[in-house]
């Protein structure tokens, strides 16, 4: 095992969004740049997977956003390849297939009366008789949608998604996210035609790399290497010193078990802050550890299915709510772009898992989860089990930061630590334990190397409501 020293100016720990950005804005603003990727290639989360020519977006990556330096950024590394594409998704529930936002009368019509008087009745005494103490996921959407439309829309996607009871996830995530884009609002629309803002619609349309999210990457890796900078992937950062007051270096791990010690003035992480805390040489006090240890992930699955069949359904994904199936959510590729999808005879689809590492469903060995897909691929009643060719499974750990009743204490007591460090900043989804969109993990990095630069920036403070909401004001009078 051999020891070498690697002069740069900024070390970004982590290829995805968030640290690529960062690397790219060092590198054109004359700070060169290294980064360390553990995996493969480089996009993280959005990255996108090739098997035998299909292309799989790891969980489907909408290129949007309100926010001017991101779209910019986004337009000019792609170019032409970036693509306007059509936005279709909608809810399965019960066998029937509800628009997303949730169309008011078609989500009567296929409640039946009886369950819509029910829906309407609980919508109106949730809003007349709201819970005080508004704490949890569970009582920010029955305060806002009724019990009966959060048991029907809300309860149990949520729960697959993050595998722990609605009442036990915090309602901030609930008040970052949904934004009252549902039957909720439709509702209240209905009931009180008045309103002055009128109602809110999600965007029809949205941009999206002809070759999949990690087009976007895979060229911005190019663009920092022609700038000077250095992108290193399967090279794990095992070890991160520092002497109390900064970090000094990191220790790598390659593919080929070559040990490096990388130097730097500055540095960036977008690792996990449990896998960061843990790395750190010296450890931290043991509050430190303990906090970090206390952060919960949630990890999930796609399994791509290439089914020799098209037109299986028109959406570029479905929400499945029937808590018949495993499955949580379906991406069907080729309605993102076609030219994920080599042969235009077949379809290609995402099956989406939710789990926890170590668990019954990660554990599932690969052919048994390609066999559970198709059965409930015809168990939906999208296709025929015997139409799928071929499966692939593709595993993403820590691909959700969970918004437990206890994480803000714990990343609160990591905010005040970490700045002890001068030179250190954490940034994007893992690194700042937030569940945000690309385009909110992109302004971190910027606003990272701002602050190096002498800006006055910090990249906790960056404005979500910037980056995050995709719904649009609809105008009353317009037809």
């Amino acid at each position: 095992m051999t020891h070498s020293q690697l002069p740069a100016g900024l070390v970004v720990i982590g290829g995805g969004p968030a640290g690529l950005t960062a690397a790219f804005e060092s590198a054109r603003n004359g700070i060169r740049p290294v980064v360390l990727e553990a995996g493969e290639r480089v996009g993280g989360i959005a990255r996108t997977e090739v098997h035998k020519g299909y292309r799989f977006d790891i969980g489907g990556h909408r290129f949007y956003t309100k926010v001017p330096e991101v779209q910019s950024l986004w337009e000019e590394t792609l170019g032409p390849e970036l693509r306007l594409t059509p936005r279709l998704s909608r809810i399965f529930y019960n066998q029937k297939f509800y628009q997303y936002p949730l169309d008011v009368w078609e989500t009567l019509r296929n409640l039946g009366p009886i369950q819509s008087s029910a829906a309407v009745l609980s919508f109106t005494g949730a809003r007349l008789r709201p819970n005080s103490h508004e704490e949890s996921f569970e009582d920010w959407v029955t305060n806002r949608f009724g019990r009966r439309l959060f048991n029907t829309f809300f309860k149990t996607y949520t729960e697959k998604v993050w595998g722990i009871p609605c009442h036990e996830i915090r309602a901030e995530w609930a008040a970052q996210r949904i934004k009252d884009l549902s039957f909720g609002s439709a509702v209240r629309q209905a009931l009180f035609p008045k309103r002055e803002d009128g109602p809110k619609s999600l965007i029809r349309e949205f941009h999206y790399p002809r070759l999949g999210p990690g087009m976007m990457w895979e060229m911005l890796q190019d663009r920092i290497g022609s700038l000077g900078g250095s992108v290193r992937t399967r090279e794990e950062v095992t070890e991160v010193h520092h002497d109390g007051r900064k970090v000094t270096h990191v220790v790598t791990r390659s593919s080929n078990h070559r040990s490096t010690d990388i130097h730097a003035p500055q540095f960036i992480s977008t690792m996990a802050l449990d896998d960061l805390i843990a790395r750190l040489r010296p450890a931290p006090p043991a509050e430190i550890v303990q906090a970090a240890a206390s952060l919960r992930y949630r990890d999930f699955v796609l399994v791509g299915l290439v089914v020799r069949r098209t037109g299986l359904f028109a959406d570029n994904w479905l929400y499945i709510h029937s808590p018949n199936v495993r499955v949580g959510r379906i991406q069907n590729f080729g309605n993102w772009s076609p030219d994920l999808v080599p042969d235009p005879g077949t379809s290609s689809i995402g099956m989406e898992y939710f789990c926890n590492r170590g668990d019954s469903t990660w554990t599932l060995p690969d052919d048994e989860f390609v066999h559970l897909a198709s059965r409930e691929v015809e168990q939906l009643g999208l296709a025929k089990a015997a139409d799928v060719a071929w499966g692939v499974v593709i595993r993403q750990p820590k691909a959700y930061p969970v918004y437990d009743t206890e994480y803000r204490r714990h990343l609160d007591v990591l905010r005040n630590w970490l700045p002890k460090l001068a030179n250190f900043q954490t940034i994007g989804r893992n690194g700042q334990h937030r569940y945000n969109n690309q385009d909110h993990s992109m302004l971190t990095g910027l606003a990272a190397v701002h602050r190096i630069m002498g800006e006055p920036a910090d990249p906790w403070e960056v404005n979500t409501e910037r980056s995050y909401y995709e719904e649009q004001r609809v105008n009353r009078t317009t037809t």
